[in-house]
């Protein structure tokens, strides 16, 4: 697999605000937590988080908040069916595909991994064809297993065999609806390859982006496979001390190009996602230079991080004390972003997945 690009490594330039786990929770009502999604998806609301102040809008208010001339970065990943159940022996397992690496090998996070050793081959429910073998063991649950090099027959059996990998925090207890396989696929799937949505991009139906090419407003597309390891929890009591999962990501020359050209003109580079916001920080360099990107990255974007890349950004309300609403303090200030998510929680806003979307402005810029 080819390499990340090599650029300044910004996370650790510049002093550090001390910053604990638990500045980051916040009480949030269970009822909150959206179990579906809006119908249609642009019927969403939309809590816009601004210098000024907050206001309540709806997603099909978007283009009111956008300007001509500014560029909308989406990624465009696609949802695969990512979850396993299998067995060796007489152990079930759980086996959450998480990253594709070089010669049929995938990095995965299996369920009961203790009991696996190097060698072991595994029996897929449904695919009996596939019969994984267990390369390696590493941390926190994580295997490298060996599905050999036709990846053709893998995503075959897994649209058989394989469940979309839903966060725990939509309750399916028979497992996935059958609506989920297109519910969770954003309307600028292309890629396949990720276990998790971009679920900003979840509210975007073709009037919204009809709306939005009226208003002058363009579109480009990145490419970040978004892993298991969004869903897991940070234990540690420093959010410093937490490492993100590697996940894969291009930005082509040609997207490259036409963010640096949105800027040059004037215009205002709109991140639609953390995932997308994410690459594009991996791939800018101090000037504010989007480069071309392909490879690996696990940047952690946590409050003190300097933001180059973006002017706004469009996304999901997130978990208290998770890394996604650690990066949205970073990029619209922590205190702004305490005030707009108790405002969301007091006017009854959808959190999550599949709930509501907030436009947060960076903290640095004007609306």
């Amino acid at each position: 697999m080819t390499q990340p690009s090599t650029l300044p490594d910004r996370r650790d330039a510049g002093p550090k605000p001390e910053l604990r786990a638990e500045d980051f929770d916040f009480a949030l009502p269970e009822a909150l937590i959206a179990q579906s999604p809006a119908r249609p998806r642009d019927a969403a609301r939309l809590l816009v988080a601004a210098p000024e102040g907050v206001r309540d809008a709806g997603v099909l208010e978007l283009p009111d908040w956008l300007r001509p001339g500014d560029l909308m970065v989406v990624n465009d990943t696609r949802v695969i069916p990512a979850r396993l159940r299998a067995g060796r022996g007489e152990a079930r397992l759980e086996i959450m595909l998480n990253r594709a690496e070089a010669g049929g090998i995938w990095h995965a996070l299996v369920r009961n991994a203790k009991k696996l050793r190097p060698g072991d081959i595994l029996s897929i429910e449904g695919a009996p064809e596939l019969a994984p073998r267990v390369v390696e063991r590493q941390e926190g649950g994580a295997v490298l297993l060996d599905f050999g090099p036709d990846q053709g027959l893998l995503a075959a059996a897994l649209e058989r065999a394989g469940e979309i990998p839903l966060p725990p925090y939509i309750a399916r207890p028979e497992g996935p609806r059958p609506e989920d396989r297109e519910d969770y696929q954003p309307i600028f799937a292309r890629q396949p390859g990720a276990v998790a949505a971009p679920t900003a991009s979840l509210h975007f139906t073709p009037r919204l982006l009809a709306a939005l090419a009226a208003r002058g407003v363009a579109q480009v597309s990145l490419t970040l496979h978004v892993g298991a390891g969004t869903f897991l929890p940070i234990r540690a009591e420093n959010p410093r001390e937490h490492r993100l999962h590697a996940e894969w990501g291009e930005i082509t020359e040609a997207a490259a190009a036409a963010i640096n050209g949105t800027r040059a003109k004037g215009g205002r580079i709109v991140a639609i996602g953390t995932t997308a916001l994410r690459l594009l920080e991996s791939a800018v360099d101090e000037k504010g230079v989007i480069h071309p990107f392909r490879g690996l990255t696990d940047i952690f974007l946590l409050p003190g991080h300097v933001f180059r890349s973006a002017d706004l950004l469009l996304t999901n309300f997130h978990l208290p004390k998770s890394s996604l609403f650690m990066l949205v303090s970073a990029f619209a200030g922590t205190a702004r972003m305490r005030d707009a998510y108790a405002h969301a929680v007091a006017q009854g806003y959808r959190f999550y997945s599949y709930g509501d979307a907030s436009l947060l402005f960076r903290e640095d810029t004007a609306p």
